[in-house]
């Protein structure tokens, strides 16, 4: 397993699910259907073009249920990696994947429009490496179906980063990276 995964891997069980970030994760990688898929590539065409690539696997492997699309190189710029995201939802629309998959991001240095940099609020949606999440809607219909309170789930999480703090949130991340 590359570096990479395993450390991705890591901020899923130790950030993402253990703190509960994402109800519908633990139920996903205990059944191992998500994937792990590294673009190291650092060009913008090449790094879409391999995610078009992936929009196939999962066409094609249905017992994916997910794929983390883990970027280590060349994205590390929150700035470039918010045109990486725009270039891709653009993407997705026009091979003609608008709902069937949909992309949820991640990055080192994530921050929300409108929090400053040290709001915790961001610790949510921080990783290790800059990674795009393609979730399948079909997935995703059935778990908002299937929760108690799915609009609620971005005000608990913002709350409860709140709660934990900035320096505790860094300091798991950094475990992780290191």
């Amino acid at each position: 397993m590359k570096p990479v995964v395993k450390q991705t891997k890591k901020w899923l069980e130790d950030i993402v699910i253990k703190h509960n970030f994402c109800p519908f994760a633990k139920k996903e990688l205990l059944r191992d259907s998500i994937r792990f898929y590294v673009i190291d590539s650092s060009d913008m065409a090449e790094a879409l073009q391999a995610l078009v690539d992936e929009f196939f696997y999962l066409d094609n492997h249905t017992e994916t249920e997910t794929t983390l699309v883990i970027l280590p190189n060349g994205f590390n710029q929150f700035d470039d990696y918010l045109d990486l995201v725009a270039l891709a939802n653009a993407l997705l629309e026009d091979q003609e994947y608008s709902g069937i998959y949909q992309l949820a991001s991640f990055h080192p240095d994530y921050c929300f429009e409108g929090t400053d940099n040290d709001d915790p609020a961001n610790y949510t949606n921080r990783s290790p490496y800059p990674t795009l999440h393609i979730i399948r809607e079909t997935s995703l219909a059935r778990a908002i179906a299937s929760h108690p309170d799915v609009a609620g789930i971005p005000e608990q999480n913002i709350a409860y980063a709140r709660k934990l703090g900035r320096d505790k949130l860094q300091s798991d991340l950094d475990l992780i990276r290191n």
